[in-house]
């Protein structure tokens, strides 16, 4: 039974650049030693939508990586905007404080 190679993205798309190069499908799935069909996977993958194209398993793809980063984003700005209008309240009433302490005295 052979072992299933697994191929990062980055040898994937050295891979396809082979291709780009010159050398024959055939050649390149001999001295790769991958199927055909899998050539053709990939090289359709690539063409639909080159930046995401094996993103992998687990691995957060770029819009999804784009989404958690503005929604953390999002989440740091409502804290400090919650923050800073609770030190202007403040700020506000400390002002209110000392403004009536100047027209007693």
């Amino acid at each position: 039974m052979k072992t299933r190679k697994k191929f990062t993205r980055e040898s994937k798309l050295l891979i396809l650049r082979e291709l780009e190069n010159g050398k024959s499908a055939a050649q390149v799935c001999r001295e790769n030693g991958i199927h055909p069909s899998m050539l053709s996977k990939w090289k359709r993958e690539y063409k639909e939508n080159p930046g995401i194209a094996f993103s992998g398993n687990g691995n957060i793809n770029k819009p999804d990586a784009k989404l958690a980063e503005s929604e953390r984003l999002i989440g740091q700005l409502y804290a400090e905007n919650a923050f800073l209008k609770k030190v202007l309240s403040s700020l506000e009433t400390k002002l209110q404080e000392h403004r009536k302490q100047r027209e007693g005295t």
